[in-house]
């Protein structure tokens, strides 16, 4: 059963596929989509769940699962090799008419009704419309199946998006002030240096016998010319090779001032209330599907601030990381006999190199690292014509997604999610084989993110069958191959169990049977860093 669900101001309108919209007070809303869920269970038509389900949440409403119109919108122009154009509910409308939609404005985020149609035309009626054409689309395409898997994983993504940062990450500001004040000294006020990035200034200024501010590449490099040293970049790998007195206090400078600039007090005080962090996850904000954030990097939070990171009194922290994912992926969309025999191995590097390397990990790890990521030649070149001899069928998924995209095609993760098409008219050979290093990744990320997804939908559903929409145990972070749940301390190894089905139910809904494993590291602890 399909419902079209949205927003006018605060109250919330519902509409069945065959009946009218219905407006509804919040308080009613609530008591209505409850029943609808559990007479129905229906998959909510949503024009886009970023903008519409915080709105809903607020009123207290969950939604089980959705269809977001623009996620889905962005799969299918990209799979036609029209990445890039905009994919909102009104630009969806517009292609579905025949009008150009890059012609069409999106709605203000304030408001769910589209501007361009006119009041003749509800909200529940644009989104349906555009549900069906897009339900026709996927129902043409040859992998309809598989589609279908990709954009209900994004669709339900959407939704634990906005429920993740509802939540927040559990965050310890007492700690992280303590951890700045240790690495940097006590705090000053905005725009100045704290006091050890000072002290380490002065010793730069000192080494170099004149004033040079740190923060300044271009004056870092005119001092360092000066003294007859010329360097192409300020980066660390470049100032390690320098023999110069004043290289020491500069690396430190530069690690101690991208804490501060990253996460000192200033991102405190912006990004955490209330003990917690709130970043706005954006679901497939990676061309590969991975997420994004918007704000707060959360995808980058420094090992030493992961001790901030602390769940609440009578609370832990469960952090599952898939170890070695990508590869694992690579072995079981392949179907790789030999690989899919080493990805059922607890560490898949080792049992590569038994087989194929003498016993050799690293050579093992450098060899098949080289032919995901394109780095065919050096130290990688001799391993990876093993890999080619061993692993054919692995080796050829790989080398034919390269060359697609040296010829300037497209390719597609194992549920169809398109590589965005060639951005240069007439490339240079070496555009080209970077084009094609991209492409080679692209099928093993894209799938990878995929798995991930899925597990984290899976995930969703277990944990709420279980304790339903409380704090008891939520999903509050996850990056690419790692999920964190906060949930009470009595209920970690239920939660724990509940990861490990979620992964085994996603590994099957994108594989069926197969002997590949991926495995999981999950651990409960009081602090994100204890859990490493």
């Amino acid at each position: 059963m399909v419902w079209a669900i949205g927003t006018d101001g605060d109250d919330v309108w519902v509409a069945a596929a065959d009946a009218s919209p219905t407006t509804l007070s919040p308080a009613d809303a609530h008591a209505r989509i409850v029943e609808i869920e559990r007479a129905e269970h229906p998959r909510w038509v949503i024009g886009e769940a970023a903008r519409t389900y915080p709105k809903l949440r607020r009123h207290g409403i969950r939604l089980d699962r959705c269809h977001d119109l623009t996620l889905v919108e962005g799969i299918l122009i990209a799979r036609a090799g029209r990445y890039g154009e905009p994919t909102h509910v009104e630009a969806a409308l517009a292609r579905s008419r025949g009008t150009p939609p890059e012609l069409v404005p999106a709605a203000p985020a304030h408001n769910d009704r589209p501007t361009l149609f006119g009041d003749e035309d509800h909200p529940a009626d644009v989104i349906l419309e555009v549900y069906a054409d897009q339900q026709r689309r996927l129902a043409a395409d040859p992998e309809s199946h598989a589609l279908h898997l990709l954009t209900a994983a994004d669709s339900v993504g959407a939704l634990l998006a906005v429920e993740m940062t509802e939540a927040g990450i559990p965050w310890d500001t007492a700690i992280h002030d303590a951890i700045l004040t240790d690495l940097l000294g006590a705090r000053t006020p905005p725009g100045s240096r704290p006091p050890k990035l000072a002290a380490l200034a002065e010793q730069i200024s000192a080494a170099f016998e004149r004033e040079v501010n740190p923060d300044s590449p271009a004056d870092v490099l005119a001092a360092f010319a000066r003294e007859g040293i010329e360097l192409p970049t300020t980066r660390r790998w470049v100032l390690r090779g320098v023999d110069h007195p004043a290289v020491p206090a500069l690396l430190e400078y530069k690690e101690l001032a991208r804490v501060h600039t990253a996460n000192g007090w200033a991102w405190l005080h912006t990004w955490v209330r209330d003990r917690r962090f709130r970043p706005e996850y954006v679901p497939a904000g990676v061309v590969t599907g991975r997420w994004a954030t918007r704000g707060g990097g959360a995808l980058q939070i420094p090992r030493r601030l992961r001790h901030a990171v602390v769940a609440d009194p009578g609370m832990t922290l469960v952090v599952a990381d898939a170890a070695q994912l990508e590869p694992r992926v690579l072995a079981a969309m392949s179907r790789d006999p030999g690989m899919m025999r080493a990805a059922g191995a607890d560490d898949l590097y080792a049992a590569l190199a038994a087989e194929s390397f003498g016993g050799d990990r690293a050579k093992a790890k450098v060899g098949l690292l080289g032919a995901m990521y394109g780095q065919v030649g050096g130290n990688a070149a001799a391993p990876l014509q093993v890999l080619r001899a061993r692993y054919p069928v692995a080796l050829a998924l790989l080398e034919e997604a390269a060359r697609a995209g040296e010829r300037g095609g497209l390719v597609r993760s194992h549920l169809g999610r398109t590589s965005p098409p060639r951005t240069v008219r007439d490339p240079t050979p070496a555009q080209e084989r970077a084009r094609g290093r991209f492409t080679r990744n692209f099928v093993v990320q894209a799938t990878a993110a995929e798995w991930a997804e899925s597990l984290l939908a899976l995930l969703r559903q277990r944990l709420y069958a279980a304790y339903g929409d409380t704090d008891d145990a939520r999903i509050v972070f996850y990056q690419h191959d790692e999920v964190m749940v906060h949930c009470r301390r009595e209920v970690a190894s239920d939660v724990h169990r509940a990861i490990e089905y979620a992964a085994a139910d996603a590994s099957r809904l994108l594989f069926g049977d197969t002997p590949v494993m991926f495995e999981l590291d999950i651990r409960a602890a009081d602090s994100y860093a204890d859990a490493h």
